[in-house]
């Protein structure tokens, strides 16, 4: 009996140290997993106070009747209901016939714009695979319009679409001679072309850039065996680059598609608080129904119609792009 018991003691205090050690070990794991998450706590505070509020304010607006009478308390405005939605969709009637309009050229601008800033994009990233003399000097012109602050590049082209002493005008009518007479490009028909330009300059280098990252990662022995093979340039193109880089390019499409089809700085510099018909896009037209006409309701309205169009089509595109993936692998 007494030989057990300083033997149970020494047990005892050989454990004791175990059993305080389990807690600090918990709490020093839960300290480095929460640490991250404790750090991102301010961000994303703030990110739903500039993003979500707002977005909750102008749903809540969407409802009401609000004018110019109810702008100092809006909340004050009497309820409408739907009728701000239902004015939006009739298509029948100016509002909603001017929305259908606006919504169009914007797809048809978001398509093209989209579609020619991944074509540059591309084929600059992959003229930069080879080396040659004076490549990162070309890279870093090449990332120049991406840079370059939004006004200061928006405003630029402004002068140089001038009709008179404008250098578009000046090349193509005085040097090259390709048009009759200078054209106006900031009205007209004309201003979706100038829209267009200008959204291409300044978008394409971001999709240069990110597939040239995306081509970082193909193994440079996949085009060495492909050209023991005899496949030519076309070919390994076909065959390697645009497989390989097909998860970066749903990404880049995504958000491309996301930023010109909200894009509101490009057509507002360029044209101002009106833009010519032909170049008319949903971000304006809905700046111009809720702060030219003072009608915030339906300018609400028409911004929770195109936010909840961007999320089916974001959904969408997500669905068929990851049961691509799983149909691929």
């Amino acid at each position: 009996m007494t030989a057990t018991a300083p033997a149970a003691e020494a047990t005892v205090r050989k454990s004791s140290p175990g059993t305080a050690r389990g807690p600090r070990r918990r709490t020093g794991r839960l300290r480095r997993v929460g640490l991250p998450y404790l750090l991102l706590l301010p961000a994303l505070l703030l990110e739903l106070l500039v993003h979500l509020v707002p977005m909750v304010i102008g749903i809540v607006m969407s409802f009401k009747e609000l004018t110019q009478f109810y702008i100092r308390d809006w909340s004050t405005a009497p309820w409408a209901g739907l009728d701000n939605y239902s004015v939006s969709v009739d298509f029948d009637a100016p509002v909603g016939k001017a929305l259908l309009h606006s919504f169009l050229v914007t797809v048809a601008f978001t398509v093209l714009s989209v579609g020619l800033c991944w074509l540059i994009g591309t084929a600059a990233a992959v003229f930069m695979q080879d080396t040659f003399r004076g490549r990162g000097l070309l890279r870093a012109l090449f990332l120049v319009p991406y840079a370059l602050p939004v006004y200061a590049a928006v405003i630029t082209w402004v002068f140089m679409f001038q009709h008179d002493n404008g250098l578009v005008n000046h090349v193509l009518h005085d040097q090259l001679g390709l048009t009759d007479k200078p054209s106006f490009w900031l009205i007209g028909d004309n201003s979706f072309v100038a829209l267009l330009t200008v959204s291409v300059w300044k978008g394409w280098p971001f999709a240069f850039l990110i597939v040239m990252a995306g081509l970082q990662n193909i193994p440079r022995e996949l085009y060495e065996a492909a050209a023991l093979d005899g496949a030519g340039m076309v070919q390994q193109l076909r065959r390697i680059t645009l497989p390989s880089l097909r998860p970066v390019n749903q990404v880049l499409v995504l958000v491309l598609f996301l930023w010109t089809f909200n894009d509101f700085n490009t057509p507002y510099v360029l044209f101002g608080k009106s833009a010519p018909e032909a170049a008319d896009l949903i971000s304006v037209h809905i700046y111009q129904a809720s702060f030219v006409t003072w009608n915030f309701g339906t300018g609400s309205a028409m911004s929770v119609l195109l936010l909840l169009f961007l999320l089916v089509v974001t959904g969408v595109y997500l669905a068929l792009t990851s049961r691509g993936r799983r149909t691929a692998q």
